[in-house]
């Protein structure tokens, strides 16, 4: 979706029957302490892990250290893993959870709000299909939502970015459905304003 990072939306349907059953095969293989097994999906999977701790935090220091907090979780449930779901859709689910751990325990909260949540959704002017969008216009999409407060962009990237609906973004947040659109919301206007600013002559 922006430029060297990769994007996580739907992981489950990106992921080919035989990378499925490849994951499989080494995840039950860690989960019986295989550790070359376990070092193999640290080496397919930690750049996709990556790249989500960085979309959400915005700081590359800590979405490194976040990552690799992700894999100890990961080393420590890799046993949990039975294969109901793809082992992508697995990590990602896990690696959201480090992700927003990490925001409660810097006391990030989203921000307040006195509107009911039920304002109509109006995507962002010119970014409905980002794979599309010149690469100068990603960059710019890319540097707006990292001035984002915290909690828009959580919002923003877990709806916008990794796809989840309303109802389950206000489960992973502790919130409402409607508290999350009003959250969307703002962070839509605020990314939009930040977007029509001209930029700095060089």
């Amino acid at each position: 979706m922006w430029p060297g990072v990769e994007t996580a939306t739907a992981p489950e349907a990106a992921a080919p029957e035989s990378a499925r059953g490849r994951d499989f095969e080494l995840a039950q293989r860690a989960g019986a302490g295989d550790a070359e097994a376990f070092e193999q999906l640290y080496t397919l999977h930690h750049r996709r892990v990556y790249s989500l701790c960085l979309r959400m935090l915005q700081n590359p220091t800590e979405a490194e250290d976040l990552a690799q907090d992700v894999f100890i979780q990961l080393f420590k449930k890799i046993g949990m893993f039975r294969g109901d779901s793809a082992f992508t859709t697995w990590l990602h689910r896990l690696t959201v959870n480090q992700v927003l751990m990490h925001f409660r325990k810097k006391g990030v909260r989203l921000e307040r709000t006195t509107e009911d949540g039920e304002m109509p959704e109006q995507v962002v002017a010119g970014t409905e299909n980002t794979a599309r969008m010149p690469v100068v216009d990603r960059i710019a999409l890319d540097n707006a939502i990292a001035k984002l407060p915290p909690g828009y962009r959580a919002v923003f990237v877990l709806h916008d970015v990794e796809g989840y609906d309303h109802a389950e973004v206000g489960r992973m947040l502790g919130v409402a459905a409607g508290t999350s659109k009003s959250q969307l919301h703002k962070a839509r206007m605020k990314l939009r304003g930040l977007l029509k600013r001209p930029r700095p002559l060089r």
